[in-house]
């Protein structure tokens, strides 16, 4: 386990010995175990602690190419159920004709009623519809609970079928990047062509994500599979990291969200 440490940053410790414990559940109880909804960057982690084990993984988050996702991990004799993942959509009817509701009116609203953030998955608006994948286990809790957003009333009704969830295309551009550091400031430099001295504004000005949580500290060291985002810049996947060039830079696969239009 300290061999593994060392590739991770120390505040994800705790999450690796989570995911150790539940492959020694899977491999003691030779039965599947499922994750609450995780974000790529967990995922990655759970896929390099599972490694060569005999435990597989399997994954679904309902909308088509999820960012967040519940695991199956489970023994190899089991083929893995649609029903196996616990899943279900849920659609937030409202006045669209009095109030514009946006992605943070709707999770902020979602987090106020005290359940984890591991417990909703993506959520997608289109125009005025608005749809999130929740776990099935809380559905009952939601449709009791989840009665306004943004100061106004609203009401929950299940989405049946994956052809009426909202399709969200998103397209990835790679392309080759060399940096002096994996401090953020200096990739939020190189990949979005500003100064290291406007990066450090933005990161400083709240303005910087890494894996969907406010990053402030220009020196944060990125690592393979982050993912920034920076409000009016775009957003960008580290996708590799791939070693040093002969001038001892550093050589980045980098994925960037194509904008629409």
């Amino acid at each position: 386990m300290e061999s593994l440490f060392q590739h991770f940053r120390k505040e994800e410790q705790p999450f690796i010995e989570q995911v150790a414990g539940w492959i020694i559940e899977v491999e003691d109880r030779y039965t599947p175990k499922l994750t609450d909804f995780l974000d790529p960057r967990q995922r990655f982690i759970v896929q390099s602690v599972v490694g060569s084990s005999d435990v597989k993984i399997a994954s679904a988050g309902l909308f088509q190419d999820p960012e967040r996702e519940r695991l199956l991990l489970y023994p190899s004799y089991y083929e893995p159920q649609p029903e196996d993942f616990q899943l279900v959509m849920l659609e937030l009817k409202y006045p669209a004709k009095f109030v514009s509701l946006e992605h943070p009116d709707i999770l902020g609203s979602l987090m106020s009623l005290g359940l984890d953030r591991g417990k909703y998955g993506d959520i997608r608006i289109e125009n005025e519809q608005v749809q999130f994948a929740v776990a099935a286990e809380i559905q009952s809790y939601l449709e009791a609970n989840f009665v306004s957003a943004k100061n106004v009333k609203v009401q929950l009704k299940q989405v049946e079928g994956a052809e009426n969830f909202i399709q969200v295309h998103e397209e990835w551009a790679e392309e080759t990047d060399t940096v002096s550091s994996l401090r953020l400031d200096t990739v939020m430099s190189s990949v979005f062509k500003i100064s290291r001295q406007k990066a450090s504004a933005y990161i400083h000005g709240g303005k910087a994500k890494v894996n969907w949580t406010v990053q402030e500290q220009p020196a944060f060291e990125l690592q393979e599979s982050d993912l920034i985002s920076v409000r009016g810049l775009g957003r960008v996947k580290v996708l590799a990291i791939e070693g040093r060039t002969r001038k001892d830079k550093i050589r980045l696969q980098i994925g960037r969200l194509v904008p629409k239009g």
